[in-house]
């Protein structure tokens, strides 16, 4: 897992009044109906992101972290990956005792691309029609930002927190997106060696990959509970950040 359920995300370098906050009902190409947490700046917007999230879904974390990024100035949507197996979430997120374990599973790359796209068109019906969009994933999220480096949705990139080499599977020869890959030294859930093989492999098939590695931070280490970890967290932000400044800029 990820984070504790009562974790939330640090706060970023650069902050700004957040004008719009809430959770909301998207619907995907394929008609899923899914939950998700919707963040705006007040300021006017050059960039966008998708929040991919856990395997818990929408969890209170992620909803943090959309407003995290509006107050840098990007809006943000985060999602949810159960509206096909377990329904829109009836408080809005996923609370601690969800049964994710038996419909994580069921989830699929086809389904996680839809949802994302649905996120995608959300951004660019409340900013602008061109608006560019980067996804930021974790752990299972952070696999798939990974993955859809290669793949054919309209994104700008995507960059994704500790996510599993083996989840990206073949995609990773096809990436040519631009790639952050946020690695945590002593993650025990996936090798270190193995990610890093991973940005080798997405960077000899063309992507720009910006692959760090945090040396003895753990998996979930972006947490603002975390104190011993606050540079980490800090240079993590400026990663993602550049990124989205970067699209932002074309």
């Amino acid at each position: 897992m990820c984070h504790d359920h009562d974790s939330r995300p640090p706060a970023p370098p650069r902050s700004g009044d957040v004008a719009e906050r809430g959770t909301l009902t998207l619907t995907a190409p394929d008609g899923n109906r899914l939950s998700a947490a919707y963040a705006a700046p007040a300021t006017e917007p050059r960039a966008g992101v998708v929040l991919l999230p856990d395997i818990r879904g929408l969890h209170p974390y992620y909803v943090a972290l959309a407003e995290r990024f509006a107050e840098a100035g990007l809006p943000a949507v985060a999602i949810d990956w159960f509206g096909r197996t377990a329904g829109i979430a009836e408080t809005g997120t996923r609370e601690e005792d969800f049964d994710w374990q038996s419909h994580i599973p069921q989830t699929t790359p086809a389904g996680v691309d839809a949802d994302t796209t649905a996120a995608i068109d959300y951004l660019r019906s409340r900013t602008r029609p061109d608006l560019p969009v980067v996804t930021v994933g974790f752990c299972f999220g952070g696999s798939h930002a990974w993955r859809q480096s290669a793949g054919p949705l309209d994104l700008a990139g995507s960059a994704g927190f500790y996510g599993r080499p083996s989840l990206v599977g073949d995609a990773a020869a096809g990436a040519h997106k631009p790639v952050v890959m946020i690695i945590a030294g002593a993650d025990s859930a996936t090798p270190v060696e193995e990610q890093l093989e991973l940005a080798a492999t997405m960077r000899a098939a063309g992507a720009d990959v910006d692959d760090v590695v945090y040396e003895g931070a753990p998996h979930s280490f972006f947490d603002r509970a975390y104190g011993e970890w606050a540079q980490a967290c800090d240079d993590a932000w400026r990663h993602v950040l550049a990124l989205t400044d970067r699209v932002a800029a074309g």
